[in-house]
């Protein structure tokens, strides 16, 4: 399998080796004019003045580039308005214009006859200064398009976390945005440094003197020829090779670091205890926003503290986490926990632990610093959670450096450590495989018996939202559909559309026919159990389901039927039985032995069929 992809790939080694070979040529062509080198006619003193100006300029010009260039460079990646995206097409201009061509644009600007030329007395040309402005420049863009590419590749969750965890915007830009986006901004830096040092175009149209090193090899070269050029090469050349040494270095060590390691998912050993319970911590809230043709209209008030929002991708039930986090804005809605109104702070004030999909640990962290961050982190519960979580000797790695089920822990430390009484879960186990999720799953709900605080899990898989909530809110396209206690929603769902979402079978809705009797859609009679509460009417539309244990083949059956295959849930085989147009799965056990095409009969135990209003009452 690997020979194929191998001599696939060959021509593109090729070409790649060809272009290499053509890149290194004039370095080894100019080997052999070393001793051709008119060593005795260098004006040493005009030399290392020349090297000087250049590396101070340069430096000078950097420095500037990167003061503006970063908050640029941030802001073209963060805009979406026109203008923005215009403005970041003309800074980068300078990289397709041919240099004289730019010296000539900053004559028109700074030259001695220009208005600002006149201002300063024409001192902005002929100086270091105008070498200084003519290399920046030239050099800019190539800072400005690091930066900017290195923003647009930082993750907004980060900045979303680093709000829940208390930072202001200033505090998450310097701490979290700009050092995971900084080694491609110092790439982009050294790339603009050496981009100016040696700049020569625009530097001799608008700075002829003081002599930058490129102006004054230019004027060595016409006045001497070739054989006085390569002394003047060597100082070049020698930066050169030290930006290529320092960039091969920092590459190593960079993938040195980034040796992953798995060292298992299960927590230590929790002893479940009572969770300390907070008089009147529930939360509320009512979430509308409208994005674009989407709207999200939910309003919830449960009663317990363990929760679950359940829906299909696109409901809008991470939407709704994130304005409960305070990350998106809440349009006239509202947000509780006990008596404090979480609507009317910012993020970085509701005391909150957020934690998305990847759990959202910062990639330049070590999980020592991570747990550190938050605004109001305690030392003494940092310490108590890194030896009761496991982590006690992870403290010092990476993100990169942990498993699955090792971040998921260290995300809720870091929550656990300011005392959060609100911790919001975004499908925390969707990229997992079955056995990982099932292990953090259980190790969730023993940590959820211990803490008291409310836990809201966002998710999609209904098994999950049943072992770790107490109460689910099932929402579709930015409505509810139905909330309450978890055993009564999944034991009466409020429509098919909602048991559907739920995963449950042998369900539908049809109308009662007489006393203790239901017309499926199909048409197919069915007899239940009157139940201690109000009966239903004759002709109202209700709900039905029927338990898998509930059906059984007899001989005498009432209900003619057939065997319709076979499908796997959770480990457990099902056979799917059709009578009178609709489908009932049975356990396997359960089920006759005979070929699908064969007519059987089958009766309905009516113990086991249940029927409820449509409205979930």
């Amino acid at each position: 399998m690997t020979q194929p992809v191998q001599r696939a790939a060959r021509p593109l080694w090729w070409l790649g080796a060809l272009l290499a070979v053509y890149l290194c040529a004039p370095f080894l062509a100019s080997i052999p004019q070393i001793g051709q080198a008119d060593w005795a006619g260098v004006d040493w003193h005009q030399t290392w003045s020349a090297v000087a100006v250049s590396a101070a300029s340069a430096s000078v010009a950097s420095l500037v580039i990167l003061v503006g260039g970063v908050p640029l460079g941030y802001w073209l990646a963060r805009s979406h308005a026109r203008g923005v995206a215009l403005l970041g097409f003309v800074v980068q201009l300078p990289l397709a214009l041919p240099p004289l061509t730019s010296g000539v644009l900053l004559l028109f600007l700074i030259g001695p006859y220009s208005g600002i030329g006149q201002l300063f007395n024409g001192t902005l040309t002929d100086s270091f200064t105008g070498i200084v402005l003519a290399e920046t420049f030239v050099a800019a863009p190539f800072l400005i398009v690091a930066a900017r590419s290195a923003f647009a590749a930082v993750d907004p969750v980060f900045d979303d976390v680093a709000a829940t965890l208390g930072h202001h915007a200033a505090s998450r830009f310097f701490r979290v945005t700009l050092p995971i986006a900084w080694p491609a901004i110092r790439a982009g830096l050294a790339l603009a440094w050496l981009r100016a040092f040696g700049e020569f175009g625009a530097t001799v149209m608008v700075a002829y003197h003081p002599y930058s090193l490129p102006v004054y090899t230019y004027v060595v070269f016409g006045g001497q020829g070739l054989p006085a050029m390569m002394p003047l090469l060597l100082p070049t050349l020698g930066i050169a090779i030290v930006c290529a040494m320092l960039s091969v270095y920092t590459r190593g060590a960079r993938a040195t670091l980034a040796v992953s390691t798995d060292n298992g998912d299960e927590l230590t050993a929790i002893t479940p205890a009572a969770a300390p319970e907070h008089a009147g911590l529930r939360l509320a809230f009512t979430a509308r926003r409208k994005l674009g043709a989407f709207t999200l209209d939910v309003a919830w008030q449960p009663r317990t503290r363990r929760l679950a929002i359940i829906g299909p991708s696109g409901s809008g039930k991470s939407l709704a986490l994130r304005i409960v986090a305070g990350l998106e804005p809440n349009d006239a809605g509202s947000v509780t926990l006990g008596a404090t109104d979480l609507g009317a702070l910012p993020p970085e004030r509701r005391q909150i632990g957020y934690m998305p999909q990847d759990y959202g640990l910062f990639p330049h962290m070590t999980v020592a610093q991570q747990l550190a961050f938050p605004v109001d982190a305690d030392a003494a519960s940092a310490r108590y959670w890194l030896a009761h979580l496991g982590l006690d000797a992870l403290t010092q790695r990476l993100p990169r450096q942990l498993s699955f089920g090792q971040r998921q822990r260290v995300a809720l430390a870091r929550a656990l450590t300011r005392h959060s009484q609100l911790l919001l879960f975004d499908e925390p186990f969707a990229a997992l495989d079955t056995p990982r999720r099932r292990r953090l799953q259980q190790s969730l709900r023993a940590l959820q018996r211990e803490i008291g605080a409310v836990t809201v899990i966002v998710t999609h898989d209904p098994d999950e939202a049943a072992l770790l909530a107490d109460e689910v809110l099932v929402i579709e396209h930015g409505r509810a559909l139905q909330a309450g206690a978890v055993d009564a929603v999944f034991a009466q769902p409020a429509s098919v559309r909602v048991a559907e979402l739920l995963g449950l079978h042998n369900i539908g809705e049809g109308i009662v026919r007489a006393v203790g009797e239901i017309e499926t859609a199909s048409g197919l009679r069915l007899r239940f159990a009157d139940g201690a509460g109000a009966p239903l009417e004759v002709g109202a539309r209700a709900m039905w389901r029927v338990s898998s244990r509930a059906l059984r083949a007899a001989s005498d059956g009432r209900y003619e039927g057939r065997l319709a295959g076979t499908s796997l849930r959770h480990g457990d085989r099902y056979v799917t039985v059709e009578l009178g147009g609709e489908t009932f799965d049975i356990a396997a056990d359960d089920a006759p032995h005979a070929p699908q095409a064969q007519t059987l009969r089958f009766d309905i135990d009516e113990a086991g069929v249940s029927v409820w209003t449509a409205d979930g009452s």
